[in-house]
């Protein structure tokens, strides 16, 4: 390889990381009459937003408030919420897309299309129309301050080059998914810079069961049921799913993000009805029921075989004792569940944690310590739930951080 010398490309800053937040820093930089250089290791832009919501793109939620976000600082986000609401992204899709939004369940919205793809050209388009550069196949190995700006070594088309901006916005994501290309860069350079890292975690993933309890689990795979989920104070009511390995379903990755290892989850399999009404109300028109028949009602046959094991699904309903009752009552609304782990950030949706908020303005996420650096998106210690939130959280702090560039 062969080395170029240390060179001036005139951009107002490079942002490293073509994704939600790094695009939408870019455009909206670009809005602002600013020049940026993109740098993207994938061969193309918006590699994670292609595949989120299985190619479809839940780009942002209605719900959006503070309270669907973890972070060690509760009220971080709200600054950049403020700066960028839900309304704001719609807007900014419509006006530079065409893309309409259509609201699906608790609030999510994906576009009319449901393509991903519509998305990343909005951003696409809009950077070549307003002169923001994007450089795919690029890899940045470090970056470096001195007193007139960051000089960024990277490798671009085998070659090495060195370059100098006066402001670098660091947007690389976090560590789901590697072979999306997924790496802790954002989180070393923070380091080198001697930001603190709140302790990172797989979060939205499924959780694993392993040992005797496992073959239970695996002969139910692929049945869903509507749940309620807890975990300590929090709980979710979505859809639960069992497989071979253990449980998975949006409540279950909602959870996820809350769950340490350890602990024990607690599954309420009927949220919205109590069984001991449902059984003295069969139990008045058909004692001679069987509580399997019941159970049958309520899931599939499948499930309310499997609580053979459990329950004792093959008495009829009038002679089920007292103790029977408790049984079944403990385990259909007090299911415990102590997962042995979770399928780790190749299977995780998001990062929790990263880069601590008390090292940033909340304001604009630049570094306080480094000024000229800033973090955005998910490298960053504010994680979403499920349903639309991190892009929210992506779009809005790319927004504020070009705002100040």
């Amino acid at each position: 390889m062969s080395t170029n010398l240390t060179k001036d490309i005139g951009f107002d800053a490079v942002i490293i990381g073509a994704g939600a937040c790094g695009l939408m820093c870019a455009a909206q930089a670009g809005l602002l009459g600013k020049r940026t250089l993109v740098i993207e290791k994938n061969s193309q832009p918006g590699a994670k937003i292609l595949i989120s919501g299985g190619g479809r793109c839940n780009y942002t939620n209605l719900n959006t408030s503070a309270q669907q976000f973890i972070s060690e600082n509760e009220h971080f986000c709200k600054s950049a919420f403020s700066q960028f609401t839900v309304q704001d992204t719609i807007s900014f899709f419509e006006v530079y897309g065409g893309i309409k939004g259509k609201e699906k369940t608790l609030g999510q919205l994906f576009p009319e299309s449901n393509k991903a793809k519509d998305i990343v050209k909005v951003f696409t388009d809009l950077c070549t129309d307003i002169n923001q550069e994007i450089w795919c196949n690029t890899e940045v190995k470090s970056i470096d301050k001195n007193s007139i700006g960051f000089e960024i070594k990277l490798v671009r088309n085998g070659r090495e080059e060195t370059i100098r901006s006066p402001k670098v916005v660091i947007a690389t994501g976090g560590l789901p998914i590697s072979k999306m290309g997924a790496t802790d860069f954002g989180l070393k350079i923070a380091r080198q810079f001697g930001l603190q890292i709140t302790q990172t975690a797989p979060a939205l993933v499924p959780l694993t069961i392993t040992g005797k309890e496992q073959q239970w689990y695996e002969q139910l795979s692929g049945n869903s049921i509507f749940c309620r989920v807890s975990c300590g104070e929090i709980s979710f009511e979505e859809n639960i799913l069992f497989t071979h390995w253990g449980l998975s379903g949006p409540a279950i990755l909602q959870i996820s993000s809350y769950w340490k290892p350890g602990n024990a989850i607690e599954i309420d399999l009927l949220p919205n009805q109590h069984i001991l009404e449902l059984i003295e109300e069969e139990r008045s028109l058909n004692g001679k029921k069987q509580l399997l028949t019941l159970l049958s009602n309520l899931y599939t046959r499948k499930f309310a075989e499997a609580l053979m094991l459990l329950l004792p699904v093959e008495k009829n309903l009038a002679s089920l004792s007292k103790a029977d009752l408790q049984k079944t009552e403990a385990l259909i609304h007090h299911f415990k569940v102590k997962p042995a782990g979770d399928k780790g950030y190749d299977k995780a949706e998001v990062m929790r944690g990263g880069v601590s908020t008390q090292e940033l303005s909340s304001k604009t996420l630049e570094a306080k310590k480094v000024p000229g650096l800033y973090f955005g998106g998910e490298c960053v210690d504010v994680t979403g739930w499920l349903g639309g939130y991190n892009f929210q959280w992506a779009w809005a702090s790319g927004f504020v951080i070009a705002q100040g560039l």
